[in-house]
C-alpha cells in the first residue's frame, strides 16, 4: 500500500528526522557563499535546532535572493559535481536556476515514483508525459520518477494531439501526466477524432503546473473520464513530487522526511492558525547540492487538519487557492483569479476556457470576463443568453464583492495554448 515507510511513520518519529536533517542541511548550506555570509551576520549554527518548531530561527530566502545569487552563489560543492540544471522559463531579467547533483537526481526521482505510487500507479501500467522536457521541471522529473516506479514511460511531450492520441490507443496507456488546461482541451480533441474517452485505456492522470479549482478537477474527470489527481511542486524545491494527492483525495501529503512545510502570514511572517490560509515556506531536507531554507514559495495554501484515511502520517496542504503576488486590487477589492475560476468552473453552461481582462471604464479600472459557453447552450435566443451571463454576473459579484462585465463567447473561441494557460491580460492604458 505504501512506497516508502517514511510515509508511514508516528509524527514524534517523523519530527526527530526532521530534526536531524535540518541541522545537516544547515551545515551543508554553510558551505554555499550565500548561506555562509547569512549564517555568520546572524550567528547561525545547527545547534540552535533543538525541535522541529526551531526552524523559525533562520531567515527567509526569497526568490529575489535566488536572483541575486545567479548562477552559483547557492551551489555548496564545485561545479564539477553537478549533473543537471534546470532554470526559470521567463526571457528577461535575471532568471532563477536549480542545479543537482546525481544523489539529488536520484532523491527527486524516488519522491516522484512515491507520488505516482499513491494514486495508484504501478509498475505494470504504461505512463504518457504529455508535458513538455527541457529548462521545466515536470517533463524530466515526472519521466525519472516513472522509470523508478518501474512503468513503461512514454516521453511524448507537449502538443501534437493526434500523435498523442495514436500513441495512447497503440500502446494501451494508462497514466498520463497533463496540465489541467490542456485536459480539458485534450478531451474535446479525443471526441474530434471520433473516439469516446469511456473507451479509451487510460484511467489515471496527474494534473499540476498551473493552479486549478476543484470544479475544474471534476471537470477533467467528468469530460475524460478518469480519475485526476492533484499535485505540487516547484523548481526551488527540484520540481514535482513536493506534494501529492493519495487515492483519497482529500489534501496533497507533503513528503515531511524530504521538506519541512510552514504557512505563514505574508504580511507579518508569522504562522497562522491550523487550517487558515497562508503563504507556504518551504526547506529541502534532502538535497545536498543547493539545499533552500524557508523559501518563500508566494503560493497560498492550508494546512488540512487531522490524518488522511489513507494512513499516511505526513501533512496535507489543500490545492493552491492563487499567490500571495498575483492578487488583483480593483476598486479597493482583493481579488484572486482562482475565486474567479472557482465560480466560472461550476456552471454547467460553461465551456472549457475563460479569459480575465483589466480594462478601464471611464476613469475606473474593470474586469471583464469572457466565458466559452458550450455549444448547445449559446442559441439563437437571446434571452437564454441573457439569463446565463446575468447567473455568472450575480455569482461572481457574490464572490468577489464587485460586478465584472461578462461576455459569453462561443466555444472554442479563446485563442489555447500547449503550455500553462493565460488567464489574466491587462488591456489598461498606461495613460488612463
Amino acid at each position: 500500500m505504501y512506497f516508502h515507510e517514511a510515509e508511514t511513520l508516528e509524527r514524534g518519529k517523523l519530527e526527530e528526522l526532521q530534526v536531524e536533517r535540518l541541522k545537516k542541511t544547515i551545515e551543508l548550506a554553510a558551505n554555499s557563499p550565500y548561506y555562509s555570509e547569512i549564517f555568520k551576520k546572524n550567528s547561525i549554527d545547527p545547534s540552535i535546532i533543538r525541535t522541529a518548531d526551531d526552524i523559525t530561527k533562520l531567515p527567509f530566502t526569497t526568490k529575489d535572493d535566488l536572483r541575486s545569487q545567479y548562477p552559483h552563489g547557492l551551489l555548496t560543492q564545485s561545479l564539477d559535481n553537478f549533473v543537471r540544471l534546470h532554470a526559470s522559463s521567463g526571457t528577461t531579467g535575471t532568471p532563477t536556476a536549480v542545479l543537482y547533483t546525481q544523489k539529488d537526481l536520484d532523491t527527486w526521482a524516488d519522491l516522484m515514483a512515491r507520488s505516482m505510487y499513491s494514486v495508484g500507479l504501478r509498475k505494470s501500467d504504461v505512463f504518457q508525459n504529455m508535458s513538455g522536457y527541457g529548462l521545466f521541471t515536470g517533463g524530466l522529473g515526472i519521466h525519472y520518477g516513472s522509470e523508478r516506479l518501474g512503468c513503461l514511460t512514454v516521453p511524448a511531450g507537449a502538443g501534437n494531439t493526434k500523435r498523442q492520441i495514436k500513441l495512447i490507443r497503440d500502446f494501451n496507456v494508462t497514466g498520463l501526466h497533463i496540465i489541467p488546461s490542456f485536459a480539458l482541451y485534450f478531451a474535446q480533441k479525443v471526441r474530434d477524432e471520433g473516439y469516446d474517452p469511456a473507451e479509451m485505456p487510460w484511467r489515471v492522470a496527474l494534473i499540476g503546473a498551473e493552479p486549478h479549482t476543484e470544479h475544474t478537477r471534476r471537470k477533467i474527470e467528468e469530460l475524460m473520464c478518469i480519475k485526476a489527481y492533484n499535485s505540487y511542486g516547484l523548481s526551488e524545491m527540484n520540481g514535482p513530487g513536493v506534494a501529492f494527492e493519495c487515492m483519497e483525495q482529500e489534501g496533497m501529503h507533503v513528503w515531511e522526511d524530504s521538506y519541512i512545510a510552514e504557512i505563514i502570514n505574508p504580511e507579518t511572517g508569522e504562522h497562522v492558525a491550523e487550517g487558515e490560509v497562508g503563504e507556504l515556506v518551504m526547506t529541502t531536507l534532502t538535497r545536498e547540492g543547493m539545499p533552500i531554507i524557508r523559501y518563500r514559495t508566494r503560493d497560498l495554501t492550508r494546512f488540512i487538519p487531522g490524518q488522511c484515511k489513507c494512513g499516511r502520517t505526513s501533512r496535507r496542504i489543500d490545492r493552491i487557492m492563487g499567490r500571495a503576488d498575483d492578487m488583483l486590487i480593483l476598486k479597493g477589492v482583493n481579488i484572486y483569479p482562482m475565486q474567479i475560476e472557482k465560480i466560472i468552473m461550476g456552471i454547467p453552461e460553461v465551456g472549457q476556457n475563460y479569459l480575465i481582462e483589466l480594462i478601464n471604464e471611464g476613469l475606473m479600472d474593470q474586469i471583464r470576463v469572457k466565458v466559452e459557453i458550450k455549444e448547445e447552450h449559446f442559441i439563437e435566443d437571446m434571452r437564454a443568453l441573457q439569463g446565463i451571463q446575468k447567473k455568472i454576473s450575480s455569482m461572481l459579484r457574490d464572490e468577489i464583492l464587485i460586478t465584472p462585465r461578462v461576455e459569453l463567447v462561443q466555444h472554442n473561441s479563446i485563442p489555447k495554448t500547449e503550455g500553462k494557460a493565460v488567464r489574466v491580460v491587462d488591456l489598461r492604458s498606461k495613460e488612463a
